[in-house]
């Protein structure tokens, strides 16, 4: 009977020193080595990231320094609202217009809410959430005027300009009651016309 008891004992005593010493440090173990797999994990993404930035950096020192400034310009990395109002008088300035009335609002896409003044198909019953963008929108809105030649020519101008302008609306008028609508408009006879415009700035 004692042969038996002395191998129950050693076996008791090796499984009380496993779970009192062996297995916590085998837990421990665990965790380092998943800690471990974490940071390698981590700095493996790092140098994706890093090798992806300089991809990125050598394609834009690529770029030849003339189309930066014109992508620059296209769309901008601030509003630079001075700077496309000195850009569209210049565009008027051939045709004998020069920029009146002016007004403008900067919209930077960061509200989170739609307000109580949104059109009622945005509300659809209530307030929806907005998702933020990375640009910017630059309402302008102006006045000119001149003959009805010099506008068409003019917007056609303000269009193919290089930075990005959207025309939201025109409106027109005369001291003789003229409209956008006579079909047999007098090309020589002077008119008022109100442009409300959009653009745009990258945010950063």
């Amino acid at each position: 009977m004692t042969r038996f008891i002395m191998p129950i004992i050693l076996i008791g005593i090796a499984l009380s020193f496993f779970f009192v010493f062996t297995n916590p440090i085998y837990n421990d173990i665990l965790t380092l080595n998943s800690e471990i797999k974490s940071y390698d994990d981590t700095l493996d993404n790092s140098k994706v990231l890093e090798s992806e930035r300089d991809n990125l950096t050598a394609k834009y020192n690529a770029i030849i320094p003339d189309n930066l400034i014109k992508l620059e310009k296209l769309l901008p990395g601030n509003v630079d609202n001075v700077r496309l109002i000195l850009e569209i008088g210049q565009i008027a300035l051939p045709y004998g217009m020069v920029l009146k009335n002016v007004k403008y609002n900067v919209t930077t896409n960061t509200d989170t809410t739609a307000t109580a003044t949104a059109p009622q198909s945005i509300l659809q019953g209530g307030l929806t959430s907005k998702t933020p963008k990375d640009y910017g929108i630059f309402d302008l809105e102006f006045s000119i005027s001149g003959t009805y030649d010099n506008f068409i020519n003019f917007t056609k101008d303000l269009e193919s300009n290089l930075r990005i302008v959207d025309i939201s609306s025109i409106t027109f008028s005369s001291n003789t009651g003229a409209t956008g609508g006579n079909s047999k408009i007098n090309s020589t006879e002077v008119y008022n016309y109100d442009f409300k415009i959009k653009t745009y700035w990258l945010k950063n």
